[in-house]
């Protein structure tokens, strides 16, 4: 064998073998490496972490080219990859393989022991036929248009590769005036569709435009629950599904796609157990209506991580709703690490439905570049829980448009925010037992921002060793126990605080930036129990400033 043939056949078992690594990297039979990273991101949180329960699948592998498929960007393919799962599913499980390709397909249910893997190349594009997507009745849900992608009590399930999943989904969505760029605007106007008659939005269809007051009428009716597909048809346009919607399932796997362009919320497990969320990307554009990243609602055991997020609404976000047969909340134990959130609404959110009641997240090492909002947590009357024991650690911002962590209870009840006190219900918002540490920012219109109700302050959180170098400094009204240690706020301009209606907020080693203005302002008749320990004020023009029905010993200094 001369040089050059023995050459050429050491590079190509190289090639192959650089190519299996890379296939192992992203395959999930890997299950060593990810438990020990499960085992990682679980160690050391405030809160005990069940095990997180992985699937398993059997060895077989099911080629949707062996059923009919072609991934020309031309045929479509929902009955070739539809019968490629049924079958894995029906032998005991397996992998069902999306090969390199253009992909045009229908609607896909997924079942159980199934891992739907898409090669590196692979490229799902899901149809922009509104007539292919079917309205279904599902448990815990109700009447919904069927999403591309949905798993309905399942359990051993992944969704793996490194291919990319398009949820079409810009034939869905609206899109508001103010969000698009002169030449998108002139784009959608052009192509059809409608535009509102106060020109603030143009909708994909006349039947989009309309669809909220249809389906208003439709729930609001005598015969609600006499209502069939049929009837919510006109209303299709308007009720867009989710990109992945997965309600009752356990054991779930997602590692690896690329979800973009989804009609509504990119990934939305309900109602499941033991999920895991690893090197996920999710590319929503900035001006998709509804677009969240990576939502998870009424959830147990989840951890999400390594994965990158750009949104057109919140980036990862926790929701909870209620379940008369269980005990406790119905959102607990989820992990959140080592993610980044671009544009977004807020990078990590809770809310607004928080009904079911949230307790025992944890999300740490992440970083947040040109969200809204960094942290937001957000809620209103009527949509309200308790959310307890939450812990954020290390998190990085850049360039947030408003606050760097918001407190909201008066979520999309502009103008409420000096309402009079009214009934605690089971729907009151309560906030409670937050702890962030090492968060730092550089760049945002308002460091913090804390308003909670006069029937339910916003309680006992704690804030230490973080920066904010913000235009605006602390603020905030109805509040008890809020303690900083360790905090260095440095607005652009005075007061750095400003507390109205706040017992018990304690601020220990703060910081004064020098020539302030004003250091603290204290206003409301209820502000009481004020300290600052530690802090120096002399750099201060007016370190302590008292505002309406201030009692003029609500501060201590020491």
């Amino acid at each position: 064998m001369n040089f050059n043939n023995r050459r050429k056949i050491v590079l190509f078992l190289t090639a192959a073998a650089i190519a299996m690594m890379g296939e192992a990297a992203t395959f999930p039979d890997s299950r060593d490496l990810l438990r020990q990273e499960l085992r990682k991101v679980t160690s050391g949180l405030a809160f005990q972490m069940p095990e997180v329960m992985l699937p398993e699948f059997a060895d077989r592998n099911f080629n949707v080219l062996d059923y009919g498929g072609i991934g020309d960007g031309l045929t479509m393919n929902t009955g070739a990859i539809q019968k490629a799962i049924d079958a894995c599913s029906a032998a005991g499980g397996g992998r069902v393989e999306i090969p390199q390709g253009l992909w045009l397909t229908g609607p896909l249910r997924l079942k159980s022991n199934v891992d739907f893997h898409l090669d590196a190349g692979a490229l799902i594009e899901f149809s922009r036929n509104h007539s292919d997507y079917q309205i279904v009745n599902i448990p815990r849900r109700g009447w919904i248009v069927e999403s591309p992608i949905m798993g309905v009590d399942l359990e051993n399930i992944a969704l793996t590769g490194p291919g990319l999943i398009d949820g079409s989904g810009i034939t869905w969505r609206p899109v508001k005036h103010e969000k698009a760029s002169p030449t998108l605007w002139k784009e959608l106007t052009k192509s059809g569709g409608v535009v509102s008659e106060d020109g603030s939005m143009w909708w994909p269809s006349e039947a989009a435009e309309k669809g909220a007051e249809y389906v208003k009428n439709l729930k609001s009716a005598k015969n609600k629950k006499d209502l069939t597909a049929a009837d919510f048809l006109p209303a299709r346009d308007f009720m867009r599904p989710m990109l992945v919607l997965l309600v009752n399932c356990k054991k779930v796997l997602i590692d690896g796609p690329t979800f973009e362009n989804s009609p509504s919320y990119a990934l939305y497990p309900n109602w499941c157990e033991n999920v895991v969320i690893r090197n996920a990307r999710i590319n929503n554009e900035y001006w998709a209506q509804n677009g969240d990243g990576i939502d998870i609602s009424s959830s147990k055991n989840v951890v999400i991580f390594k994965s990158t997020v750009t949104a057109g609404d919140d980036g990862i976000c926790m929701k909870s709703s209620p379940d008369k047969n269980a005990s406790g909340p119905t959102l607990k134990n989820v992990v959140i690490s080592e993610c980044v959130v671009y544009h977004a609404h807020g990078g990590f959110v809770i809310g607004s439905n928080v009904d079911g009641g949230i307790e025992n997240i944890s999300v740490r090492n992440c970083d947040f570049v040109g969200t809204d909002i960094g942290l937001r947590f957000k809620s209103a009357r009527g949509k309200g829980g308790a959310v307890r024991n939450i812990f954020v650690d290390s998190v990085y911002m850049k360039n947030i448009v408003n606050e760097a962590v918001l407190f909201d209870t008066y979520y999309e009840e502009k103008g409420d925010e000096e309402s009079a006190p009214q009934a605690v219900t089971d729907k009151t918002p309560e906030f409670k037992d937050f702890h962030l540490n090492n968060i730092h920012c550089d760049g945002a219109k308002q460091a913090v921002r804390a308003f909670g109700l006069p029937e339910m302050p916003v309680d006992s959180i704690t804030i230490t060793n973080s920066t904010f170098s913000t235009e605006k400094g602390f603020e905030s009204s109805n509040v008890s126990g809020f303690n900083l240690e360790n905090v260095r706020i440095i607005p652009q301009k005075g007061p750095v605080y400003s507390l109205t209606e706040s017992k018990g907020v304690v601020i220990e080693n703060g910081y004064c930036p020098p020539a302030t203005d004003v250091f603290l302002i204290v206003a409301g008749k209820n502000s009481a129990g004020i300290r600052l320990i530690g802090t120096p004020t002399d750099g201060a023009k007016t370190p302590v400033k008292y505002g309406s029905d201030a009692a003029a010993d609500a501060v201590t200094i020491k």
